[in-house]
C-alpha cells in the first residue's frame, strides 16, 4: 500500500499544483466542518483534523481563520457534500468528491467533464462496493519508535497497516475507526502530521502510460472545478 499511497498522493500534488488550487480546496474542508460541529477546533474534532490538515500543506494561518468565520456567513448555510461516480475510457472509473453551494451547477460541470473525454456518469452508488473507505493518518517516525509495539497500542482502536516510508509513518484503519485512531495517537503524544480518509480500489486494474495520459486529462479538468474535493480512481 504504500508505493500506491505515496503514488496518488504524488499524483495529487501534481494535478492541484498551485496553492491558488489547493487553499480553496482545504478552506472549503474546514468551512464545512466549523458548519457542521462548531467554530472551536478543541470541541470540534473534525474541524481540528481540517485544520491540521491545511496546516500540512503550509496553508496561512489567516486563510485558515477566514475559512472557520466563513462557516457563519449566510451563503454558506446552503452548502453541502455530495458525491458523483462515473466511468471513462480504458475501463477507468472515477468517484468524485464535492463540496457545493448550487448541486445543479456541480452536477453539470461533472457530467460535462466526463462526457467531453468519453466517459458518462453513473448512478449514485454503482461503484460503492469497488472502493475501501479507509483512514490513513501520517506522523514522523521518531528515535526510540518501536513500530511492532506501536501497533499493538494501536490495534483496539482500529489499526489494520502501520508502516514506514522515508521517516514517515502511515497507519490506515476503516473509515469508522477515524477518531478512535487519532485520539489513540495523540495520547500517546505523537503529533499527526496528517489525517485523511481515503478511497482505496478493492480489484485496482494497471493501464498503459498512453491511457494514463487520456485519464490525467480528465483529472486535471475535475480538479480544476472548485466544487471537486477529491477524485479516486481504480488505478493500482
Amino acid at each position: 500500500m504504500g508505493r500506491a499511497f505515496e503514488y496518488r498522493k504524488a499524483s495529487k500534488l501534481k494535478r492541484w499544483g498551485a496553492m491558488s488550487k489547493l487553499f480553496p480546496k482545504l478552506g472549503k474542508i474546514i468551512t464545512m466542518a466549523a458548519k457542521d460541529g462548531g467554530t472551536d477546533p478543541d470541541t470540534n474534532s473534525r474541524l481540528r483534523t481540517a485544520v491540521l490538515n491545511a496546516k500540512a500543506e503550509n496553508m496561512p494561518k489567516d486563510n485558515i481563520d477566514a475559512a472557520i468565520k466563513r462557516a457563519l456567513a449566510k451563503d454558506t448555510a446552503s452548502m453541502l457534500e455530495v458525491n458523483f461516480e462515473g466511468k471513462a475510457p480504458h475501463g477507468v472509473q472515477f468517484f468524485i468528491e464535492c463540496m457545493t453551494d448550487n448541486n445543479t451547477r456541480t452536477v453539470a460541470n461533472v457530467k460535462n467533464i466526463l462526457t467531453k473525454h468519453g466517459g458518462e456518469m453513473l448512478t449514485k452508488g454503482s461503484l460503492e462496493f469497488m472502493f475501501d473507505r479507509k483512514t490513513l493518518i501520517e506522523f514522523a517516525l521518531e528515535d526510540g519508535m518501536n513500530l511492532e509495539e506501536l501497533e499493538l497500542e494501536l490495534i483496539d482502536a482500529g489499526l489494520e497497516e502501520i508502516e514506514e516510508d522515508s521517516g514517515t509513518v502511515v497507519v490506515t484503519g476503516d473509515y469508522t475507526s477515524f477518531g478512535a485512531l487519532n485520539s489513540a495517537i495523540e495520547s500517546l503524544g505523537i503529533e499527526i502530521l496528517k489525517a485523511t480518509l481515503e478511497r482505496m480500489p478493492n480489484s485496482p486494474i494497471s493501464i498503459t502510460e498512453q491511457q494514463q495520459a487520456d485519464i490525467d486529462k480528465i483529472m486535471d479538468k475535475l480538479d480544476d472545478d472548485d466544487d471537486v474535493q477529491k477524485v479516486y480512481t481504480n488505478i493500482e
